[in-house]
């Protein structure tokens, strides 16, 4: 029996060990650096492109009933200066359907095509409507109906080079091993306006640093984990509200994928007033500084 006792021991033991092995950095192929770069070059030119958050220019909620619209501060809804005519026409809003009827003299389009009375919302498809520089269509959070705004003429966005960073370290692409959770596993998750959803959560991210285990729960997406989470720099390097990460899954066959901090990046609350970032759950919420990616954005105010 005693002997049987101490099988075991050594068994659980050497599990122990691999496992640990297996979840430390994680192996960096020779064009690392240059990987990173171009991961850095995508997302530059993801944020400032033609409707990237970078030109995103306004988010105003809409009231049951009539909301004008229009450049002149005497309508509900006022766009930038100068964008558009001072009355340019008026979102009707009724039992969650949102229809834009445009003031005469006013070209607004539709896929390139002029519109006058224009269902915006019906509760299907997303439908987009330009003017000049303007782009604009309705979001639907929870109990909230907005009209968001584009404007594609952005001088800073132009200019825009990417957001400091932390220098690329190797150490923190890191090997970790993904736990399936049961299906229909959610968790909840809170938005800067209090909203708050229950996430369909697929697995569980578990790595190592320094030594130490730590674990992240991610949220479905289309084809990557999304992963929202906090760490101590947030105090005075990075966002204080968290940042974002995306992780592979991993390849069939096996458990392990890896979680590379370098490529953790600012939500867009960061950097634009008029977004509704997803908060960290209070389990991705770590205890430990991870000095790698992006920092907080400065002089970012107004765009």
């Amino acid at each position: 029996m005693k002997n049987r006792i101490s099988i075991f021991l050594i068994i659980a033991l050497f599990v122990t060990s691999c496992s640990s092995d297996e979840l430390g950095q994680a192996p960096i192929p020779e064009d690392y650096q240059e990987q990173i770069a171009e991961w850095k070059q995508d997302r530059i030119e993801s944020i400032s492109e033609p409707t990237g958050w970078l030109r995103l220019a306004g988010m105003f909620w809409l009231e049951e009933g009539e909301n004008s619209f229009g450049s002149s501060s005497e309508v509900d809804i006022q766009f930038p200066e100068g964008t558009i005519n001072d009355r340019a026409g008026t979102f009707v809003f009724e039992n969650g359907i949102v229809t834009m009827i445009v003031e005469e003299g006013v070209e607004i389009t539709h896929d390139g095509e002029p519109v006058t009375e224009f269902t915006l919302y019906d509760g299907s498809d997303e439908k987009r409507v330009e003017h000049g520089n303007l782009e604009w269509f309705v979001i639907v959070r929870d109990d909230i109906t907005a009209i968001r705004l584009f404007n594609k003429e952005n001088e800073k966005a132009d200019a825009f080079t990417g957001f400091p960073t932390y220098p690329v370290d190797p150490k923190w692409a890191r090997t970790a091993r993904y736990i399936p959770n049961p299906e229909g596993t959610t968790i909840p998750i809170v938005n800067v306006l209090g909203q708050q959803i229950d996430a369909e959560s697929p697995g569980v991210l578990e790595f190592t640093l320094d030594g130490e285990r730590y674990t992240l729960d991610g949220i479905i997406n289309s084809t990557q984990l999304f992963i929202i989470l906090s760490d101590e720099t947030n105090k005075d390097e990075t966002y204080q509200a968290g940042r974002y990460l995306y992780v592979d899954y991993p390849e069939e066959g096996s458990e392990y994928t890896v979680v590379d901090f370098n490529k953790v990046y600012n939500p867009p609350c960061a950097y634009n007033v008029f977004t509704t970032c997803q908060l960290p759950p209070q389990q991705n919420r770590l205890d430990i500084a991870i000095p790698a990616g992006e920092k907080r954005p400065v002089d970012w105010e107004g765009l």
